[in-house]
């Protein structure tokens, strides 16, 4: 299982607590896990992600072990403490303004 940690605006939108956990079959990347979490809440759809074009949305970041990876390809496999669920994926908005 794949530990998830959601900012508060999508955890109240899932009606979920801060971290979920989802199953990921094959390899485990930003890809494979933000689909599982669609999946299991289909209300977060394009929250995250462009609904069609499947990138990133803006004032959305990506963190595992102390890294941001928000700009890495969203098929590279992420760190094996995520994969072993040592560590959490974690999705954060980010902020803006002045």
């Amino acid at each position: 299982m794949i530990r998830v940690i959601l900012p508060p605006h999508l955890r109240t939108l899932a009606s979920v607590g801060r971290e979920v956990q989802v199953e990921v079959s094959g390899a485990v990347t930003q890809r494979t896990v933000l689909d599982a979490v669609e999946r299991e809440y289909p209300m977060l759809l394009g929250t995250m992600r462009d609904r069609e074009s499947g990138r990133r949305r803006a004032l959305v970041r990506f963190f595992a072990c102390e890294e941001d990876l928000s700009n890495e390809s969203p098929d590279a496999e992420l760190p094996d403490r995520v994969i072993k669920g040592e560590e959490p994926f974690m999705v954060v908005g980010a902020m803006a303004g002045g």
